[in-house]
């Protein structure tokens, strides 16, 4: 297939398609004369390639292990690099949490100073 339906299939840019292929991650891409032909493989590749971004990784971190061994990603490396990700996020989301907890008691306060009779300073609603 030529560019057009690679990027077609997998909703890359054909500047997408070309710069993965100039970093190494697709492989040897056949050509056609002067066009490139791309295989069901390239398909494959590409999509791998969008769903890590999808996932936030970057090229560069992900790169070398989408295509570490003979042309064909380290599923082994890539699943470590996932989980190591998952536990970041999942430290992020209890950071958010006591955040959106402590934002809640301080709007609670605030709600119930503004509640009670007129405070003439600050020090006199706060505890």
């Amino acid at each position: 297939m030529y560019i057009s339906e690679l990027g077609r299939r997998t909703k890359a840019s054909p500047k997408a398609i070309r710069l993965y292929e100039s970093l190494g991650l697709l492989g040897k891409v056949g050509r056609k004369g002067t066009y490139r032909v791309y295989s069901d493989q390239n398909l494959q590749q590409v999509q791998l390639i969008r769903q890590v971004q999808a996932l936030g990784f970057k090229l560069a971190e992900m790169g070398p292990l989408l295509v570490a061994v003979q042309g064909t990603p380290d599923w082994a490396q890539l699943l470590l690099v996932v989980e190591q990700r998952r536990a970041q996020v999942a430290a992020e989301v209890a950071r958010l949490q006591e955040l959106e907890r402590a934002l809640g008691e301080v709007g609670a306060e605030i709600g119930a100073c503004l509640a009670a009779p007129l405070p003439s300073t600050l020090a006199d609603c706060v505890d």
